[in-house]
């Protein structure tokens, strides 16, 4: 629970305004000797579109995000990608389009190398300071926990472990005394009235069951009679994911999403997208014109049949997509046994063909599922597609094994890139590969994609040993 969050952020993005501005009127005026005149309207613009573009910036690459739960070696990361993407945004802008103002490479150059070095010791001044007022008497909430179950106890936890959230505990009331609380039992629940006319307190935080919903009923109408402030656990926080989003659906009836997803949000779609449009053009258009010839000779020579191979799979929200490769096995293979399982490639599968295997093992049989991208039923980066058969077997058998389908499945994923990848018979090896798609969901940033991309490529030059 963080409750100044709103404020530190507020504090956070001043104390950048207020830098980036001196910095900026600095840079200009001592080390230029431009004799900058800040009431000029043109410098004013300048100088507004230099803090939009670092807001731009930091906003982009999560800089104002509460990170008092965090290192600040995670604060630094942040700060990093955001100076660069400032640095490029600005050097497009001012040395493109605002030619005529004498804003030199030399200047821009400044301001980047001041803002480097000086921004990280103003946030972490700024770290230290809101640590401290909220430690102080003053900031600090005295706390008291109804219910002593593994809710209330995680709870108090987190206080003692994160003291800038700026919560004091007081003590438990629980129907029964435990021996764990350390003397924090002040008493029974309900003897709540009593307890809070002896004690000094601030908020009362609800940490009971499901079914109590009565008790919770009665435990509201007394805190709110003598002005406390009521906080709620809610019973179902075990399948939380740590992603949890709350909104208000009408006038009063607030609802919970326990896993609010990167993807969810509009801004990174569009950005997705854009990136996956741009990528597989570049691909189409560059690589395709040379190489397609090339490998559809090849294929056709080492076996009969067809150069592509067209399979159904399930894509966005469990919907059939027809995914595009290369023939890499030949044409009279089957995809099910006997007994209507699906036969998944293995090592020195004899249904691969010489030129399908190479393919393979350079990932090369995907490279016509760019066009499925551009289409829009795939992504560059996602997790991969299995074929229909390959679905229904592990929906039922693996844990999570549908949150895959919340987002576009992708020509290379987070799972390819660590390794799982190929034949998935031991159970083990498709639920870690479940894992790492759900943690690719759950933590997506355009970054993240840049890197998976690289890795990819890294491993198609170093060739893979699962791929086959």
């Amino acid at each position: 629970m963080q409750r100044v969050s709103d404020q530190s952020t507020h504090l956070r993005i001043l104390a950048d305004v207020v830098a980036l501005s001196l910095i900026t009127l600095f840079v200009e005026h001592k080390l230029m000797g431009s004799g900058f005149h800040f009431f000029s309207a043109y410098n004013l613009l300048i100088l507004l579109l230099n803090l939009t573009c670092w807001f731009v910036s930091a906003r982009t690459m999560g800089l104002y995000v509460d990170f008092r739960s965090r290192a600040f070696s995670v604060e630094l990361v942040a700060f990093i990608k955001a100076t660069l993407l400032y640095t490029l945004i600005t050097s497009f802008i001012l040395l493109q389009f605002l030619q005529q103002y004498p804003f030199h490479r030399k200047e821009l150059l400044w301001i980047s190398c001041i803002v480097f070095f000086v921004f990280p010791l103003q946030k972490l001044v700024i770290r230290l300071t809101l640590k401290k007022l909220n430690n102080t008497e003053q900031n600090v909430r005295k706390v008291l926990i109804v219910g002593a179950g593994d809710a209330g106890q995680d709870f108090y936890k987190q206080c003692i472990k994160n003291r800038h959230f700026g919560y004091k505990l007081t003590g438990f009331v629980d129907e029964e005394a435990q021996p764990t609380l350390n003397g924090k039992y002040l008493g029974k629940t309900t003897e709540l009235d009593k307890v809070l006319a002896k004690h000094e307190l601030d908020d009362i935080v609800v940490a009971l069951p499901a079914g109590e919903e009565s008790q919770i009923e009665r435990i509201v109408s007394i805190g709110e009679k003598e002005g406390k402030r009521i906080r709620i656990i809610p019973s179902y926080q075990r399948y939380n994911s740590g992603r949890m989003h709350v909104e208000q659906v009408g006038v009063n009836m607030p609802i919970i999403t326990l896993r609010s997803l990167p993807l969810d949000v509009i801004d990174n779609k569009i950005v997705k997208r854009i990136f996956d449009v741009v990528f597989s053009l570049l691909v189409i258009v560059c690589v395709f014109p040379w190489l397609l010839p090339i490998i559809a000779i090849a294929i056709k020579l080492s076996s009969k049949g067809p150069v592509f191979f067209r399979q159904e799979r399930w894509g966005l929200n469990n919907k059939v997509i027809t995914c595009l490769k290369f023939r890499s096995m030949q044409s009279c293979s089957r995809d099910l046994d006997e007994q209507g399982n699906y036969l998944q490639a293995c090592k020195n599968d004899p249904r691969v063909t010489r030129v399908g295997a190479f393919l393979r093992k350079t990932n090369l049989d995907e490279l016509p599922q760019f066009f499925n991208v551009l289409l829009g039923s795939m992504s560059v980066v996602g997790p991969r597609p299995h074929p229909v058969p390959l679905n229904m077997a592990s929906k039922n058998s693996v844990n999570r094994y549908m949150m895959r389908h919340w987002v576009k499945p992708g020509i290379t994923g987070w799972a390819q890139v660590n390794g799982f990848r190929g034949e998935t018979r031991v159970p083990y090896l498709m639920e870690k590969r479940v894992e790492h798609d759900v943690w690719y969901i759950e933590n997506w940033t355009f970054w993240l994609d840049l890197q998976i991309v690289v890795q990819t490529l890294t491993n198609m030059i170093k060739g893979e040993k699962n791929a086959f």
